[in-house]
């Protein structure tokens, strides 16, 4: 079984300098092997592969710029690996298109040499850099695979190993429905179970928004590239990584409890596409606050380690309108109703509540109200009544210069129809008929 461990380096200032020459090589391979690969495929549709992509940078790249001997081999390497598995999980629509790395963003890259770890003196070995300073916090068994060192915009280093402990994964536990637990995440209550125990959300990101908006605007306000510009910078990056960290030990801890502590041996969960749900302008940025989707990654490989059985149930199931009791739907269900009172069983239900219970029905297959997929659409002749009042379109109030171009003409056609009239050279409309009379509010006569 393979298993990361992460731990804070403390480098020395030679070692800084070996560390930057790195990670600006490796950002230098990666850049010239895609331009080379867009390059190849826009000219000629040519599909450069791997191979012959690293066999280039060896006979090409390396003679043209002598400094990249200095660094690690299985670096560079590694950031052409990258560039490889950026284009296949593009391929498979599961990231966007690989871009150009700067300066600027995270610096890391990924050694597969020789690594070792002295755990007695704290020290860690790297390919051509020794000895740097570390904090295990836990130590670890088994055969190093590769290591990765990473640079934080705060100016932290942190070194991630990857270990082959040798060890096979447990066996899954039979699933008892007496050890289930059904969990449904949101945002009024970050983690409601099935048992009635409830997590509250933090809000981590909500509490610091007001000091991360005043630094950001000094931030507008200093010269680019003077030292009170990097200081705040630093200072942002610093508020932004311990909000990152708040969130992430947090979820640590509730996932470690699900996992390791709780004695359920099943967890249903839905399955959510967070990704999607970060669309809704409204409920974005309380979303990512949330931190959902790492709480769904952790409890994945979590239950993995630990044997526990992690059913998933159809994102499109009505988990909170559906009564746990009788089976009923309360399609009128809105998002401000916390609470609901089923009509045809008449049972009080906590909106949260409820959707948890069903998640571990719907995961368990207790319930047959419902199948747990999306049923087919089949064509009808006309279409099935929604017992919803649908709302009322608005009118676009968009309008493009040709349609109101096209308008003013139609107006000014209908207008010289009615009244006779005609344009002029000048293109205004000319009337035909007679004036209209005069009336001198003054006299009891008209003037013509």
């Amino acid at each position: 079984m393979l298993r990361a461990y992460k731990y804070r380096i403390y480098p020395t200032d030679e070692q800084k300098i070996m560390l930057a020459k790195t990670f600006g090589c490796c950002r230098l391979a990666y850049n010239w092997a895609l331009e080379l690969k867009e390059k190849a495929y826009k000219e000629s549709s040519e599909n450069i592969s791997q191979y012959d992509m690293e066999k280039r940078i060896v006979y090409e790249l390396k003679e043209e710029k002598p400094f990249l001997g200095e660094v690690s081999a299985n670096a560079i390497a590694f950031a052409v690996e990258d560039l490889y598995e950026g284009y296949k999980n593009f391929r498979e629509h599961r990231a966007k298109k690989p871009k150009f790395r700067t300066k600027h963003q995270r610096q890391h890259y990924h050694d597969r040499g020789t690594v070792k770890a002295d755990f007695e003196h704290n020290f860690i070995t790297l390919p051509k850099i020794k000895n740097i300073p570390c904090i295990f916090h836990r130590r670890f068994r088994g055969r190093i695979k590769q290591a990765g060192v990473e640079l934080l915009p705060s100016g932290r280093y942190n070194v991630s190993i990857l270990v082959d402990t040798k060890s096979p994964l447990p066996e899954k536990k039979p699933i008892d429905p007496d050890k289930t637990l059904g969990i449904d995440t949101g945002l009024k209550h970050f983690a409601v179970l099935s048992d009635g125990q409830t997590y509250e959300p933090t809000h981590y990101a909500k509490q610091e928004k007001r000091k991360l908006k005043l630094l950001s605007r000094r931030l507008e306000k200093k010269q680019k590239g003077s030292k009170q510009f990097r200081v705040l910078k630093h200072r942002i990056a610093r508020l932004q990584e311990r909000v990152a960290n708040r969130r992430k030990d947090h979820l640590h801890k509730i996932t470690h409890y699900l996992a390791y502590e709780n004695q359920g041996t099943t967890i249903c969960v839905e399955d959510l596409n967070v990704e999607g749900m970060r669309h809704n302008k409204h409920l974005a940025y309380s979303i990512s606050d949330a931190g959902i989707g790492e709480f769904y990654r952790q409890l994945k490989y979590k239950c993995e380690w630990t044997g526990k059985n992690l059913i998933k149930i159809d994102r499109f199931a009505p988990s909170s309108k559906m009564c746990s009791h009788c089976g009923y739907i309360y399609k009128r269900l809105t998002l401000d109703e916390r609470e609901w009172t089923c009509p045809e069983c008449g049972t009080h239900h906590d909106r949260d509540l409820n959707a948890a219970i069903n998640i571990k029905n719907l995961g368990l297959g207790l319930t047959q109200t419902l199948p747990s997929v999306r049923r087919e659409v089949k064509p009808v002749e006309q279409p099935l009544v929604d017992d919803r009042s649908p709302e009322p379109k608005k009118p676009c109030q968009r309008k493009t210069a040709r349609r109101v171009r096209a308008d003013e003409q139609r107006r000014s056609r209908c207008y010289s129809v009615q009244t006779g009239s005609a344009t002029d050279e000048t293109g205004k409309v000319r009337s035909n008929r007679a004036p209209m009379p005069k009336i001198d509010f003054t006299s009891d006569k008209v003037q013509k």
